[in-house]
């Protein structure tokens, strides 16, 4: 099973556009969001091609493809346009023999786990940087931001198949970190 893993949209519609055309080349099983996907944020500043109804638009017209979880920019008016489930702290998932406990990062994370049994993944979003650790019992990824990188970062998301991730550049699509869980 390939997933794709996303977060920090924050309602850039040039980095929403990117991240679907990424999708539609990557062709995963799913599509996972992190979270914080329609708003910035008072700690960030507006992202280029600010247009939270535009990515409204984008993300329902893939609805079935999205498995997603609440950022903490994320309220319930945010599920009364979008046409998909969006106000779960947290989802478990499971693919390549392991549960994948996915939540955006606000509350738990690394320094915070949820329970997790040894060989677990945590992803979480939140910090917009990409990195891969492992801890004890469990391993962490965040796939970065989609449109506000942090710590001179490139926009980014990362791809989970066969036990191995990928992270790429959403502005060029090259690979520049890889990990095995």
């Amino acid at each position: 099973m390939k997933l794709m893993l996303a977060s920090d949209i924050h309602g850039s519609a040039k980095w929403c556009a990117a991240m679907l055309d990424a999708w539609k080349a990557e062709a995963p099983e799913r599509l996972v969001l992190l979270g914080d996907l329609l708003y910035h944020g008072p700690r960030n500043d507006l992202p280029e091609d600010y247009a939270p109804k535009r990515v409204i638009d984008m993300l329902n017209g893939v609805a079935a493809e999205l498995l997603c979880v609440r950022g903490n920019c994320e309220a319930e008016v945010d599920q009364m346009v979008l046409n998909f489930p969006v106000m779960a702290d947290f989802a478990v998932l499971y693919a390549d023999g392991r549960a994948i406990y996915a939540t955006h990062g606000h509350a738990h994370n690394e320094d915070n786990p949820p329970p997790l049994k040894p060989g677990d993944l945590l992803l979480c979003g939140h910090t917009h940087v990409p990195c891969f650790r492992r801890h004890e019992g469990f391993s962490f990824a965040n796939p970065g931001s989609v449109s506000i990188p942090k710590q001179d970062t490139p926009h980014s998301y990362a791809t989970l198949e066969g036990g191995e991730l990928l992270w790429k550049d959403l502005a060029t699509g090259a690979v520049f970190l890889r990990a095995r869980i």
